[in-house]
């Protein structure tokens, strides 16, 4: 039996890369440590459904402030990921079989925890036919069966191993987020995301829209990782081509010495800088800061970005 707290173990495609130096993070990375009682709660209630969050398996850095709030991000379909992604401490193999009762149990955390929004996230699972979106789609569906209120954000695979008719089931689940992280710049693909293709996940973005243009599409980058300014410019053209509502824009933390190394820690106004020429290219929403990941203040954000719609189609 595997322990994935054993970096050997939840890393075996990692364990015998070189070590790469974990440079000292500067003041603005910072944060506490979680030690609030709505953290406990919040730990206590996914112990209690028997929930995986990417909080805890991605080791994000907001957890802390995240889990006080009663947010958290459920991670569907297992803890173990059929890629390898360089940057990423998901643990890596071959995954356990479907949980058929997770849909409600997470549907039952939801309720519990009183969420307004909700982010529904996944590991890859190149194992099954359909890459896990009927799973997908009945979590949708059981989330809005017990809190019709709640709004509803996944963030999903690239389901590259799948025929193209697998998206049109998520979709038709009528999430109101569809996101998709293009993780970093075309030309790192293949030392960061080396199991993705860049254009694969641009064009199911574009899709998203095409099978239902009234939902918002978000993606997310990492910077640190040895892009310039000239890549994050253009994908954010690339993103606006394929009609992306929402950008996120974060700073790359290296979790352990064995994955891609941090190439700078960019400055609060380099990201400012970029969230000003985001905005000027159309995104209706853009979180640009070195805290910044996908699911942070999701739901304050997605209240943002659908006043913004109104506002930009003269209905508020």
């Amino acid at each position: 039996m595997r322990d994935l707290k054993i970096p050997e173990q939840r890393h075996p495609e990692k364990a015998h890369r070189p070590d790469n130096a974990q440079p000292k993070k500067p003041d603005w990375i910072r944060v506490k440590a979680p030690v609030s009682e709505g953290y406990k709660q919040t730990h206590k209630i996914m112990r209690d459904n028997k929930l995986v969050t990417v909080c805890e398996e991605a080791g994000c850095p907001n957890a802390g402030e995240c889990w006080s709030q009663g947010h958290a991000t459920m991670m569907i379909m297992g803890d173990i990921c059929t890629r390898g992604c360089t940057f990423c401490n998901i643990a890596t193999g071959k995954p356990n079989a479907l949980d058929l009762f997770e849909p409600g149990r997470v549907a039952d955390a939801v309720a519990k925890l009183g969420l307004k929004h909700v982010v529904i996230t996944s590991v890859d699972r190149d194992d099954l036919e359909d890459g896990g979106a009927e799973h997908f789609a009945q979590t949708i569906r059981a989330v809005r069966h017990r809190s019709p209120e709640t709004t509803i954000e996944v963030l999903t695979p690239d389901f590259l191993k799948c025929a193209p008719e697998v998206l049109e089931v998520v979709v038709a689940a009528k999430p109101d987020v569809f996101n998709h992280n293009l993780e970093t710049v075309p030309g790192l693909y293949p030392s960061v995301r080396p199991g993705a293709r860049y254009f694969h996940s641009l064009r199911l973005l574009q899709r998203v829209k095409e099978l239902d243009p009234t939902m918002f599409t978000k993606s997310g980058i990492m910077v640190g990782l040895g892009e310039d300014k000239q890549a994050v410019h253009q994908i954010m053209d690339d993103m606006r081509a394929a009609d992306i509502d929402f950008l996120t824009i974060g700073q790359y933390l290296q979790p352990t010495p064995k994955h891609h190394a941090v190439d700078r820690f960019v400055h609060p106004d380099e990201f400012k800088a970029y969230e000003k020429a985001a905005y000027g290219k159309g995104f209706l929403m853009v979180s640009a800061t070195p805290l910044t990941r996908s699911s942070y203040h999701a739901g304050d954000d997605f209240a943002r970005l659908r006043e913004n719609r109104m506002k930009k189609l003269g209905l508020s």
